[in-house]
């Protein structure tokens, strides 16, 4: 099985994977003017009330009249963002509001409707905070590649242009990052989904998944640069591969099922988060074989000196 042969095939693949991702992150950053992504209130600052109504549920309009009615200047409720639970529930975003406006809003809904009403969540973040939170979350991206950099330099120190592996490590997981952050700009145009916390633990989640499944590709290679001193680098990087194919591919299956069991029977609270998961993995088991090794090999050709240019026997 010759993988390395095929590389920039598994490179178009990877960019058809990616660019509908970009296309729906630059639709999601025209609707909403705020972002790629649709974030949850955790980064952009504002009140989540999830009510359960005891009587028949009012409809989404009354309930998005009476926000209306008691926005003010100090805090502005007009258009909510209003989403069915349940049969009997609803899921509620606004800007910030204060507890004390929550219970007058609780209480005027009540009164109004005729239902006694159970607050199953409240939950506001100032935008400030929200602001924060988003500043953070991209720290904490940019440290975690970072230190995945020179973690992997330092690992192939003895190994000749050591930083190559770092870089390639970094590129494949670029490239997880992009599929991840792609799908959930599609699933926030489609479904309605926010980022939040819980996907920004995803993301961690699918970085450290993606690098550790090339790290074990790269200590092959590393293994065989010794060994196979006198074979043609790309046969020498493209057995390394066969040699982890079936390590990289069972691992990694075994947690994709579990996730899949997750996303089909764990509840509708945790489904976002598993599904981000799912995609990740599955992106990075195929980075790690198909991107990262083959980075090596176009980085020691130097292959990029010839893209543009006709083969010579060709021109002949």
């Amino acid at each position: 099985m010759n993988i390395i042969k095929n590389r920039y095939l598994y490179f178009f693949i990877s960019l058809l994977i990616i660019l509908p991702g970009l296309v729906f992150m630059g639709l999601n950053w025209a609707k909403t003017k705020e972002g790629p992504l649709p974030l949850a209130i955790d980064f952009r600052g504002g009140s989540l009330l999830e009510l359960q109504f005891a009587g028949e549920r009012p409809t989404q309009e009354k309930i998005s009249s009476l926000y209306q009615e008691f926005s003010t200047e100090q805090e502005d409720l007009n258009a909510p963002i209003i989403q069915p639970l349940d049969q009997d529930a609803y899921s509620i975003r606004s800007k910030a509001m204060s507890d004390e406006t929550k219970g007058k809003l609780i209480a005027e809904m009540e009164a109004r409707f005729g239902a006694k009403i159970t607050v199953l969540n409240f939950t506001s973040v100032s935008p400030a905070i929200g602001a924060e939170a988003t500043n953070a979350a991209g720290f904490a991206v940019l440290m975690a590649a970072t230190a995945i950099l020179l973690y992997v330099w330092y690992a192939f120190r003895n190994v000749k242009h050591a930083y190559r592996y770092g870089a390639a490590a970094i590129i494949a997981m670029l490239h997880d990052v992009l599929v991840v952050l792609g799908a959930e700009a599609m699933f926030g145009y489609f479904l309605g989904w926010e980022a939040d916390a819980l996907f920004l633990t995803a993301l961690l989640t699918v970085i450290g998944f993606s690098v550790h499944d090339s790290i074990v590709v790269f200590d092959r290679v590393r293994e065989n640069s010794t060994v196979l001193r006198r074979v043609p680098y790309e046969t020498m990087v493209n057995h390394s591969i066969i040699q982890t194919l079936d390590r990289s591919i069972n691992t990694q299956l075994t947690v994709m099922l579990t996730l899949l069991a997750l996303a089909l029977f764990g509840g509708e609270s945790t489904r976002h988060f598993v599904i981000v998961l799912l995609v990740g993995i599955f992106s990075g088991t195929y980075s790690s074989i198909f991107n990262a090794a083959p980075i090596l090999v176009v980085w020691e050709n130097e292959e990029w000196k010839t893209w543009f240019k006709r083969n010579p026997a060709e021109a002949a």
